[in-house]
Protein backbone atom coordinates (compact mmCIF):
# COMPACT_ATOMS: atom_id res chain seq x y z
CA UNK A 1 0.00 0.00 0.00
CA UNK A 2 2.72 2.17 0.26
CA UNK A 3 3.32 2.24 -3.77
CA UNK A 4 -1.08 3.17 -3.40
CA UNK A 5 -0.02 5.91 -1.21
CA UNK A 6 2.63 7.95 -2.50
CA UNK A 7 1.55 7.47 -6.08
CA UNK A 8 -1.33 9.56 -4.13
CA UNK A 9 0.69 11.76 -3.02
CA UNK A 10 0.34 10.59 0.43
CA UNK A 11 3.37 10.72 3.02
CA UNK A 12 5.01 7.27 4.36
CA UNK A 13 4.68 7.44 8.21
CA UNK A 14 8.40 8.98 9.22
CA UNK A 15 8.49 6.80 12.63
CA UNK A 16 8.13 3.55 13.93
CA UNK A 17 7.00 3.31 17.90
CA UNK A 18 9.36 0.49 18.46
CA UNK A 19 13.28 1.44 18.70
CA UNK A 20 15.79 -0.15 16.89
CA UNK A 21 19.08 0.26 15.58
CA UNK A 22 20.04 -2.92 13.87
CA UNK A 23 19.22 -3.09 9.86
CA UNK A 24 16.73 -5.28 8.67
CA UNK A 25 18.27 -8.17 6.82
CA UNK A 26 14.85 -10.11 5.96
CA UNK A 27 13.20 -6.99 4.57
CA UNK A 28 15.89 -5.86 2.56
CA UNK A 29 16.30 -9.35 0.78
CA UNK A 30 12.66 -9.13 0.20
CA UNK A 31 12.56 -5.67 -1.20
CA UNK A 32 15.07 -6.29 -3.15
CA UNK A 33 13.53 -9.62 -4.88
CA UNK A 34 12.18 -9.81 -8.46
CA UNK A 35 9.24 -10.27 -6.74
CA UNK A 36 9.17 -6.96 -4.56
CA UNK A 37 5.91 -5.21 -6.29
CA UNK A 38 4.03 -8.18 -4.71
CA UNK A 39 4.60 -6.77 -1.10
CA UNK A 40 3.41 -2.77 -1.39
CA UNK A 41 3.76 -2.94 2.31
CA UNK A 42 7.61 -3.24 2.66
CA UNK A 43 10.00 -0.17 3.55
CA UNK A 44 13.66 -0.48 3.12
CA UNK A 45 13.91 3.12 5.18
CA UNK A 46 14.83 2.69 8.87
CA UNK A 47 12.62 5.27 11.25
CA UNK A 48 13.97 6.60 13.61
CA UNK A 49 13.77 5.41 17.30
CA UNK A 50 10.82 6.97 19.24
CA UNK A 51 10.64 7.53 22.79
CA UNK A 52 10.44 4.87 25.12
CA UNK A 53 8.55 5.79 28.17
CA UNK A 54 7.43 3.66 31.02
CA UNK A 55 3.59 3.52 30.98
CA UNK A 56 3.89 0.98 33.45
CA UNK A 57 1.61 3.54 36.06
CA UNK A 58 -0.99 4.28 33.56
CA UNK A 59 -1.12 1.32 31.09
CA UNK A 60 -5.08 0.30 32.56
CA UNK A 61 -6.13 4.13 31.33
CA UNK A 62 -4.05 3.25 28.23
CA UNK A 63 -6.15 -0.02 27.72
CA UNK A 64 -9.20 1.85 27.99
CA UNK A 65 -10.19 0.96 31.75
CA UNK A 66 -12.23 4.55 31.95
CA UNK A 67 -13.37 4.58 28.48
CA UNK A 68 -10.25 7.09 27.77
CA UNK A 69 -11.87 9.79 29.34
CA UNK A 70 -9.61 13.05 29.39
CA UNK A 71 -6.95 11.00 26.71
CA UNK A 72 -7.86 11.56 23.06
CA UNK A 73 -8.94 15.69 23.17
CA UNK A 74 -5.83 16.10 22.86
CA UNK A 75 -4.36 12.90 22.42
CA UNK A 76 -2.27 12.23 25.13
CA UNK A 77 1.33 11.55 24.05
CA UNK A 78 1.23 8.43 25.92
CA UNK A 79 -1.81 6.36 24.37
CA UNK A 80 -0.59 8.61 20.76
CA UNK A 81 2.32 6.24 21.33
CA UNK A 82 0.46 3.03 22.60
CA UNK A 83 -1.61 2.96 19.28
CA UNK A 84 1.20 3.21 17.11
CA UNK A 85 2.43 0.23 18.44
CA UNK A 86 -0.41 -1.56 18.01
CA UNK A 87 -0.95 0.04 14.38
CA UNK A 88 3.02 -1.70 13.47
CA UNK A 89 1.56 -4.86 14.64
CA UNK A 90 -1.23 -4.75 12.29
CA UNK A 91 1.10 -3.64 9.55
CA UNK A 92 2.91 -6.79 10.22
CA UNK A 93 0.54 -8.80 9.15
CA UNK A 94 0.71 -6.82 5.96
CA UNK A 95 4.13 -6.97 5.40
CA UNK A 96 4.75 -10.87 5.90
CA UNK A 97 2.11 -11.96 3.79
CA UNK A 98 2.55 -13.43 -0.05
CA UNK A 99 0.61 -11.20 -1.91
CA UNK A 100 1.71 -12.87 -5.34
CA UNK A 101 -1.07 -15.03 -6.82
CA UNK A 102 1.71 -16.70 -9.22
CA UNK A 103 3.57 -17.87 -6.09
CA UNK A 104 3.85 -21.02 -4.78
CA UNK A 105 3.42 -20.03 -1.76
CA UNK A 106 0.63 -17.26 -1.84
CA UNK A 107 -1.85 -16.57 0.68
CA UNK A 108 0.45 -17.92 2.93
CA UNK A 109 2.80 -16.25 5.31
CA UNK A 110 6.45 -15.58 4.20
CA UNK A 111 8.26 -15.82 7.34
CA UNK A 112 8.32 -18.30 10.34
CA UNK A 113 7.05 -17.55 13.95
CA UNK A 114 10.82 -17.20 15.11
CA UNK A 115 12.11 -15.04 12.81
CA UNK A 116 8.26 -12.79 11.74
CA UNK A 117 9.25 -9.58 13.87
CA UNK A 118 12.58 -8.98 12.89
CA UNK A 119 11.44 -9.79 9.11
CA UNK A 120 8.65 -7.62 9.38
CA UNK A 121 11.03 -5.04 10.32
CA UNK A 122 9.95 -5.09 14.26
CA UNK A 123 13.04 -6.53 15.97
CA UNK A 124 13.27 -5.22 18.87
CA UNK A 125 9.66 -5.08 20.42
CA UNK A 126 9.96 -7.73 23.06
CA UNK A 127 7.62 -9.92 21.74
CA UNK A 128 7.62 -13.32 20.50
CA UNK A 129 4.94 -15.29 17.91
CA UNK A 130 3.11 -18.05 19.35
CA UNK A 131 1.00 -18.97 16.56
CA UNK A 132 -0.14 -18.14 12.91
CA UNK A 133 -3.30 -17.76 12.55
CA UNK A 134 -5.52 -18.87 9.28
CA UNK A 135 -9.26 -18.03 7.90
CA UNK A 136 -11.48 -20.28 6.46
CA UNK A 137 -14.24 -18.66 3.62
CA UNK A 138 -17.44 -20.41 3.82
CA UNK A 139 -18.77 -18.50 0.44
CA UNK A 140 -18.13 -19.86 -3.19
CA UNK A 141 -16.37 -22.99 -2.79
CA UNK A 142 -16.68 -23.17 -6.49
CA UNK A 143 -14.26 -20.51 -7.60
CA UNK A 144 -11.10 -22.60 -8.21
CA UNK A 145 -8.65 -19.74 -8.81
CA UNK A 146 -8.86 -18.73 -4.85
CA UNK A 147 -7.32 -20.14 -2.05
CA UNK A 148 -10.23 -20.83 0.61
CA UNK A 149 -7.61 -20.90 3.52
CA UNK A 150 -5.77 -18.15 3.84
CA UNK A 151 -2.82 -16.78 6.44
CA UNK A 152 -4.49 -13.62 7.93
CA UNK A 153 -2.51 -12.57 11.09
CA UNK A 154 -0.91 -14.16 14.19
CA UNK A 155 -0.38 -14.06 17.77
CA UNK A 156 2.44 -13.08 19.85
CA UNK A 157 3.19 -12.66 23.82
CA UNK A 158 5.96 -9.99 25.40
CA UNK A 159 7.78 -11.84 27.10
CA UNK A 160 10.83 -9.59 27.63
CA UNK A 161 11.39 -8.49 31.33
CA UNK A 162 12.87 -5.19 30.22
CA UNK A 163 9.42 -4.73 28.55
CA UNK A 164 7.12 -5.85 30.64
CA UNK A 165 8.58 -3.83 33.48
CA UNK A 166 8.06 -0.45 30.86
CA UNK A 167 4.19 -1.89 30.30
CA UNK A 168 3.44 -2.92 33.82
CA UNK A 169 1.60 -5.89 32.36
CA UNK A 170 2.40 -8.90 30.46
CA UNK A 171 0.47 -8.30 26.81
CA UNK A 172 -0.73 -10.80 24.61
CA UNK A 173 -1.40 -9.22 20.65
CA UNK A 174 -3.33 -11.00 18.29
CA UNK A 175 -2.99 -8.88 14.84
CA UNK A 176 -5.30 -9.07 11.86
CA UNK A 177 -4.50 -8.06 8.32
CA UNK A 178 -7.05 -6.40 5.64
CA UNK A 179 -8.69 -8.22 2.65
CA UNK A 180 -6.36 -9.73 0.34
CA UNK A 181 -7.93 -12.89 -1.72
CA UNK A 182 -10.58 -12.84 -3.93
CA UNK A 183 -13.19 -15.18 -1.61
CA UNK A 184 -12.71 -12.40 1.06
CA UNK A 185 -13.72 -9.52 -0.89
CA UNK A 186 -16.58 -11.77 -1.49
CA UNK A 187 -17.44 -12.31 2.20
CA UNK A 188 -17.16 -8.11 2.81
CA UNK A 189 -19.85 -8.23 0.13
CA UNK A 190 -22.49 -10.32 2.28
CA UNK A 191 -24.27 -7.24 4.47
CA UNK A 192 -26.56 -9.59 5.98
CA UNK A 193 -26.98 -9.51 9.51
CA UNK A 194 -26.51 -13.34 10.96
CA UNK A 195 -26.95 -14.64 14.49
CA UNK A 196 -23.86 -16.09 16.45
CA UNK A 197 -25.12 -19.21 16.95
CA UNK A 198 -27.76 -22.24 16.89
CA UNK A 199 -30.40 -20.19 18.26
CA UNK A 200 -34.46 -19.66 17.63
CA UNK A 201 -34.03 -16.00 16.40
CA UNK A 202 -34.62 -13.02 18.11
CA UNK A 203 -34.78 -9.51 18.12
CA UNK A 204 -32.60 -9.82 21.66
CA UNK A 205 -29.74 -11.65 20.18
CA UNK A 206 -26.25 -10.11 18.96
CA UNK A 207 -25.59 -10.84 15.39
CA UNK A 208 -23.20 -9.98 13.06
CA UNK A 209 -22.08 -9.48 9.79
CA UNK A 210 -22.36 -12.54 7.80
CA UNK A 211 -19.53 -12.68 6.18
CA UNK A 212 -17.05 -11.38 8.97
CA UNK A 213 -18.77 -14.40 10.75
CA UNK A 214 -18.42 -17.08 8.20
CA UNK A 215 -14.44 -15.72 7.78
CA UNK A 216 -14.23 -15.95 11.43
CA UNK A 217 -15.99 -19.33 12.14
CA UNK A 218 -15.31 -21.55 9.07
CA UNK A 219 -13.02 -24.72 8.50
CA UNK A 220 -12.37 -27.59 10.13
CA UNK A 221 -10.17 -25.59 12.45
CA UNK A 222 -11.74 -21.91 12.39
CA UNK A 223 -10.01 -18.93 13.22
CA UNK A 224 -12.29 -18.64 16.16
CA UNK A 225 -10.89 -22.00 17.45
CA UNK A 226 -7.29 -20.94 16.89
CA UNK A 227 -7.32 -17.87 18.74
CA UNK A 228 -9.37 -19.20 21.37
CA UNK A 229 -7.31 -22.37 21.72
CA UNK A 230 -3.99 -20.03 21.85
CA UNK A 231 -4.90 -17.53 24.06
CA UNK A 232 -6.22 -19.88 26.60
CA UNK A 233 -2.77 -21.89 26.55
CA UNK A 234 -0.59 -18.30 26.92
CA UNK A 235 -3.13 -17.26 30.06
CA UNK A 236 -2.95 -20.69 31.43
CA UNK A 237 0.98 -20.33 31.22
CA UNK A 238 1.80 -16.90 32.51
CA UNK A 239 -1.57 -16.06 34.83
CA UNK A 240 0.04 -18.44 37.45
CA UNK A 241 1.43 -17.61 40.59
CA UNK A 242 2.73 -13.82 41.41
CA UNK A 243 2.60 -12.84 37.91
CA UNK A 244 2.47 -9.80 36.46
CA UNK A 245 -1.33 -9.05 35.09
CA UNK A 246 -1.73 -10.25 31.88
CA UNK A 247 -3.28 -8.25 29.08
CA UNK A 248 -4.88 -8.85 25.60
CA UNK A 249 -4.73 -6.14 22.78
CA UNK A 250 -6.43 -7.10 19.39
CA UNK A 251 -5.70 -5.01 16.79
CA UNK A 252 -6.20 -5.22 12.95
CA UNK A 253 -6.91 -2.65 10.04
CA UNK A 254 -9.98 -2.94 7.46
CA UNK A 255 -11.40 -6.69 7.20
CA UNK A 256 -8.91 -7.49 10.27
CA UNK A 257 -10.64 -5.00 12.55
CA UNK A 258 -13.83 -6.21 12.16
CA UNK A 259 -11.95 -9.93 13.15
CA UNK A 260 -10.32 -7.85 16.22
CA UNK A 261 -13.71 -7.21 17.53
CA UNK A 262 -15.12 -10.69 16.67
CA UNK A 263 -12.40 -12.02 18.60
CA UNK A 264 -12.84 -9.62 21.57
CA UNK A 265 -16.37 -10.60 21.85
CA UNK A 266 -15.59 -14.41 21.28
CA UNK A 267 -12.89 -14.70 23.98
CA UNK A 268 -14.87 -12.28 26.70
CA UNK A 269 -17.36 -15.01 26.26
CA UNK A 270 -15.71 -18.15 26.21
CA UNK A 271 -13.15 -17.58 29.09
CA UNK A 272 -15.25 -15.46 31.24
CA UNK A 273 -13.78 -15.61 34.53
CA UNK A 274 -10.41 -17.27 33.27
CA UNK A 275 -10.05 -14.12 30.81
CA UNK A 276 -7.12 -11.37 30.75
CA UNK A 277 -6.93 -8.62 33.25
CA UNK A 278 -8.17 -5.91 30.28
CA UNK A 279 -9.15 -6.91 26.67
CA UNK A 280 -8.61 -4.61 24.18
CA UNK A 281 -9.41 -3.50 20.95
CA UNK A 282 -7.20 -0.90 19.22
CA UNK A 283 -8.70 -0.85 15.25
CA UNK A 284 -7.82 1.00 12.33
CA UNK A 285 -10.94 2.07 9.14
CA UNK A 286 -12.88 -0.59 10.61
CA UNK A 287 -16.05 -1.45 9.08
CA UNK A 288 -19.17 -1.49 11.35
CA UNK A 289 -19.90 -5.41 12.55
CA UNK A 290 -22.69 -6.40 14.48
CA UNK A 291 -25.74 -4.64 16.00
CA UNK A 292 -27.10 -2.91 19.31
CA UNK A 293 -27.41 -6.38 21.29
CA UNK A 294 -24.13 -7.33 20.14
CA UNK A 295 -22.36 -3.75 21.16
CA UNK A 296 -24.08 -4.63 24.50
CA UNK A 297 -22.92 -7.84 24.62
CA UNK A 298 -18.95 -6.68 24.81
CA UNK A 299 -19.78 -3.41 27.07
CA UNK A 300 -21.01 -6.02 29.48
CA UNK A 301 -18.15 -8.43 29.47
CA UNK A 302 -16.13 -5.48 30.47
CA UNK A 303 -14.20 -5.22 26.73
CA UNK A 304 -13.10 -1.88 25.51
CA UNK A 305 -12.69 -0.82 21.91
CA UNK A 306 -10.76 2.47 20.17
CA UNK A 307 -11.98 2.86 17.06
CA UNK A 308 -9.12 5.10 14.81
CA UNK A 309 -10.96 6.11 11.75
CA UNK A 310 -10.43 8.63 9.05
CA UNK A 311 -13.36 10.85 7.87
CA UNK A 312 -12.01 10.63 4.09
CA UNK A 313 -12.25 6.90 4.31
CA UNK A 314 -15.30 5.09 2.98
CA UNK A 315 -14.87 1.88 5.02
CA UNK A 316 -15.56 2.72 8.59
CA UNK A 317 -19.53 3.92 7.23
CA UNK A 318 -20.38 0.95 5.55
CA UNK A 319 -23.01 -0.45 6.18
CA UNK A 320 -24.11 3.05 5.53
CA UNK A 321 -26.26 5.01 7.85
CA UNK A 322 -29.72 3.92 6.62
CA UNK A 323 -29.01 0.53 7.88
CA UNK A 324 -27.74 1.57 11.18
CA UNK A 325 -30.38 2.16 14.39
CA UNK A 326 -31.01 5.39 15.92
CA UNK A 327 -28.47 5.82 18.99
CA UNK A 328 -29.73 4.48 22.37
CA UNK A 329 -31.14 7.32 24.73
CA UNK A 330 -28.34 8.08 27.36
CA UNK A 331 -25.61 5.53 25.31
CA UNK A 332 -22.17 6.61 26.44
CA UNK A 333 -20.33 4.59 23.80
CA UNK A 334 -22.80 5.81 20.87
CA UNK A 335 -20.92 7.97 18.46
CA UNK A 336 -21.68 10.35 15.94
CA UNK A 337 -21.10 9.67 12.57
CA UNK A 338 -20.74 11.99 9.53
CA UNK A 339 -23.33 11.35 8.00
CA UNK A 340 -25.35 12.77 10.74
CA UNK A 341 -23.32 15.84 11.04
CA UNK A 342 -24.08 16.96 7.26
CA UNK A 343 -27.27 16.01 7.52
CA UNK A 344 -27.33 12.90 4.98
CA UNK A 345 -27.49 10.55 7.15
CA UNK A 346 -30.54 7.88 8.00
CA UNK A 347 -30.80 5.53 11.17
CA UNK A 348 -33.35 2.89 10.90
CA UNK A 349 -36.17 3.80 13.88
CA UNK A 350 -35.31 1.94 17.11
CA UNK A 351 -38.86 0.91 17.44
CA UNK A 352 -37.72 -1.21 14.00
CA UNK A 353 -34.51 -2.09 14.70
CA UNK A 354 -36.10 -3.54 18.59
CA UNK A 355 -38.29 -5.11 16.87
CA UNK A 356 -36.37 -6.86 14.10
CA UNK A 357 -32.43 -6.68 15.36
CA UNK A 358 -31.48 -6.31 12.08
CA UNK A 359 -29.61 -2.99 12.31
CA UNK A 360 -25.89 -2.56 12.93
CA UNK A 361 -24.59 -0.49 15.86
CA UNK A 362 -21.68 1.63 16.26
CA UNK A 363 -19.45 1.13 18.94
CA UNK A 364 -16.79 1.76 21.23
CA UNK A 365 -14.65 5.14 21.12
CA UNK A 366 -13.95 7.15 18.02
CA UNK A 367 -10.76 8.45 17.44
CA UNK A 368 -11.80 10.62 13.77
CA UNK A 369 -8.80 11.90 12.08
CA UNK A 370 -9.19 13.67 9.00
CA UNK A 371 -6.44 14.24 6.02
CA UNK A 372 -7.97 17.02 4.45
CA UNK A 373 -8.28 15.50 1.01
CA UNK A 374 -11.28 14.76 -0.28
CA UNK A 375 -10.67 12.71 -3.10
CA UNK A 376 -11.92 8.94 -5.01
CA UNK A 377 -9.16 7.30 -4.62
CA UNK A 378 -10.77 5.08 -2.28
CA UNK A 379 -7.59 3.13 -1.69
CA UNK A 380 -5.17 5.89 -0.59
CA UNK A 381 -7.83 6.88 2.25
CA UNK A 382 -8.11 3.70 3.64
CA UNK A 383 -4.45 2.87 3.60
CA UNK A 384 -3.19 1.66 7.11
CA UNK A 385 0.17 3.76 5.83
CA UNK A 386 -1.69 7.02 6.05
CA UNK A 387 -4.24 6.29 9.16
CA UNK A 388 -0.52 5.54 11.27
CA UNK A 389 1.24 8.99 9.68
CA UNK A 390 -2.33 11.36 10.63
CA UNK A 391 -1.83 9.33 13.94
CA UNK A 392 1.97 10.29 14.61
CA UNK A 393 1.17 14.12 13.47
CA UNK A 394 -1.08 14.71 15.73
CA UNK A 395 0.55 15.73 19.67
CA UNK A 396 -1.02 16.55 22.82
CA UNK A 397 0.94 20.33 22.03
CA UNK A 398 -2.63 21.46 19.34
CA UNK A 399 -2.95 21.72 16.36
CA UNK A 400 0.61 22.13 15.15
CA UNK A 401 1.31 18.61 15.59
CA UNK A 402 -0.54 17.99 12.33
CA UNK A 403 -0.25 20.07 9.40
CA UNK A 404 -2.33 18.24 7.15
CA UNK A 405 -5.49 19.34 9.06
CA UNK A 406 -6.70 22.88 9.21
CA UNK A 407 -7.27 22.77 13.33
CA UNK A 408 -6.76 19.98 16.07
CA UNK A 409 -10.93 20.43 15.95
CA UNK A 410 -10.94 18.78 11.81
CA UNK A 411 -8.14 16.90 12.94
CA UNK A 412 -9.44 14.80 15.95
CA UNK A 413 -13.08 14.10 17.17
CA UNK A 414 -14.84 12.07 19.72
CA UNK A 415 -17.73 10.71 20.96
Amino acid sequence: MKLQAVAAGIPWPSASPFTSSAKRPCMVAASTSSKAAAFPMLRDDHPPPPTSVAIKERWREYQGDNNWEGLLDPLDSGLRSEILRYGEFARAAYTCFDFDPSSPTYATCRFPKGSFLPCAGLPDTGYRVTRHLTATSGNAPWLPFSPRTAWIGYVAVCDDADEIDRLGRRDIVVAFRGTATVLEWAENLRATLTHLGPVAPRAAEPMVESGFWSLFTSGHRSLRDQVRCEVRRLLDKYSRGPAPPVSLTITGHSLGAALAVLTAYDVTTALEDEGPSTTTVVSFGGPRVGNASFRRGLEEAGTKVLRIVNTDDIIPKVPPAGFVAEKEQGAAEAVETEEEESGAGWRLPNWLASKTGWAYADLGRELRLSSGRRTGNVVACHDLGLYLNLVDQLSSGGAGGCPLCPSLANAIRTN
